[in-house]
């Protein structure tokens, strides 16, 4: 299979956030770059994360993601994101399996989305796409930032969190 595809860095010096956005030829219909890296920067600002950061976004299909979850994760099934850290994790967490530059730069990782998926849940939710994806987004940028819901707990604060950033991107959401 031919892996076609266009890339943009985003970069803005006024943040000095690097948002690297990969929308895969087929998916992501209606979707800009630009777009996805305000929606991005807008979940880091609202974490407070140290602007100088590296963070990739990548909008695929179903079987890149399906065939990521059981490479990575040891899940066969599809899903709607996945998020790679690179970020080191405190507390003696799980430790990354990528190399970390020692450029400066808090390189904190990959959200890959499945925009297949997308779709079908902003059916079911009642939703526009857009609305989903960024939905995704900061589900995504949330577990590069050590969020977690394995535990009941944590879902219910993970989810919150959610809500409450969402709350604050509403007026950018299409």
């Amino acid at each position: 299979m031919q892996f076609e595809a266009w890339a943009l860095l985003c970069y803005d010096f006024s943040t000095q956030m690097e948002i690297n956005v990969l929308i895969e030829e087929d998916f992501g219909e209606g979707l800009e770059a630009d777009w996805l890296k305000g929606v991005v920067e807008k979940v880091l600002l609202a974490e407070g994360v140290d602007p100088e950061i590296e963070l990739g976004l990548v909008i695929t299909g179903q079987e890149k993601v399906q065939q990521l979850n059981l490479t990575y994760l040891g899940r066969d099934g599809p899903t709607d994101v996945l998020a790679f850290t690179m970020a080191p994790q405190e507390g003696g967490g799980k430790q990354s399996p990528f190399v970390v530059p020692p450029d400066g730069v808090t390189h904190l990782g990959e959200v890959i989305i499945s925009y297949p998926q997308a779709a079908i849940q902003a059916g079911e939710h009642g939703h526009s796409v857009e609305k989903e994806i960024a939905i995704l987004i900061i589900h995504g940028v949330l577990h590069l930032l050590g969020c977690d819901h394995e535990e009941p707990g944590e879902e219910r604060e993970m989810r919150a969190r959610e809500e409450e950033i969402l709350g604050t991107i509403e007026e950018i959401i299409k």
